[in-house]
């Protein structure tokens, strides 16, 4: 669901790095060679970060990777993009998963131990063992052969380029447009399930910058949740976006959908001790993700149901 939100957009990067665009089974993928070091951003099975081992040339480079996916990855997914770069020797290598890896009922906040503790949402089950999947692979490589492989467990994204799709997008986004769309209309807002549950919501640059962090730092453990470690319920959050919007109509709880997870907050504890803690305020990241869509509303991304 964030494909081409997480974008490297920093100084000490663009000062030293040539950007080579490289096309793989129709995707971008984007390689940086920072002192001979390559750092590369795939958008396959939303983003793999890597910090490759030395190369003689970005040819070679090139040429490697290409082959790679083009030999293994197509036909067999996610788990042999970890497997690939086991196997071509890269050094570090960085997993995102999603806070739905953990157990449905969870004690809150979501701590990294509580893995595999419990039951996990019915609704998302199979997209988290997916997830889960790949922890787990990335975990075995980083104990049987010693390889700085990491997972990063962000919480729900939101920010530019998102999808606004109504029928697909998460629920940020979602009530950007509907708000939006209601003031333009003078009508209500028509919103799913009683407002109660609680929600984590993590600006998609600030993931960035957590990215960066991981590649530049070499961190202890296998496992770290990214996010702010503060959450508010579905309802504070619809009353923030409409008084951001401008929407004055108004809002009408679906109580007949369902509510999902009860409460969805991740201790972040181990990354902030590491280092890294998350700058951008909610309501600051709200509003600079409305005035993105505002300018991009002719042409925001759709991500449609095949």
């Amino acid at each position: 669901g964030y494909d081409e939100m997480v974008m490297v957009k920093d100084i000490r990067l663009e000062s030293h790095c040539e950007h080579h665009m490289v096309p793989i089974l129709g995707r971008a993928h984007v390689a940086y060679i920072p002192n001979n070091r390559i750092v590369g951003i795939s958008k396959l099975a939303r983003v793999v970060d890597v910090y490759a081992k030395r190369l003689q040339t970005q040819e070679t480079m090139t040429s490697q990777i290409a082959d790679t996916i083009e030999r293994v990855l197509k036909p067999k997914g996610v788990a042999i993009v970890i497997d690939a770069a086991h196997q071509f020797e890269v050094d570090k290598f960085i997993f995102l998963g999603s806070s739905c890896i953990y157990p449905k009922l969870a004690r809150q906040p979501l701590k990294e131990e509580y893995l595999l503790t419990g039951p996990l949402e019915s609704t998302n089950e199979w997209y988290a063992i997916a997830k889960i999947t790949g922890v787990k692979a990335c975990e075995a490589i980083r104990k049987q052969h010693g390889k700085d492989f990491v997972s990063l467990m962000p919480t729900n994204l939101y920010g530019s380029n998102d999808n606004f799709d109504l029928k697909t997008s998460h629920v940020l986004p979602a009530m950007i447009r509907k708000f939006h769309e209601a003031k333009e209309e003078s009508k209500p807002v028509k919103l799913w399930g009683t407002g109660n549950p609680s929600r984590e919501f993590l600006h998609v640059d600030d993931l960035a910058e957590a990215v960066l962090f991981t590649l530049e730092n070499k961190l202890k453990d296998n496992l770290y949740n990214v996010g702010t470690g503060i959450d508010l319920t579905i309802k504070k959050l619809a009353f923030l976006i409409q008084e951001i919007v401008g929407h004055t109509g108004d809002i009408i709880w679906d109580s007949s959908k369902p509510d999902g997870t009860p409460r969805k907050l991740m201790d972040v504890s181990k990354m902030t001790k590491a280092g890294w803690k998350a700058s951008i305020v909610l309501e600051d990241g709200i509003k600079r993700t409305y005035r993105w869509f505002l300018k991009n509303k002719e042409s925001y991304k759709e991500v449609k149901l095949k």
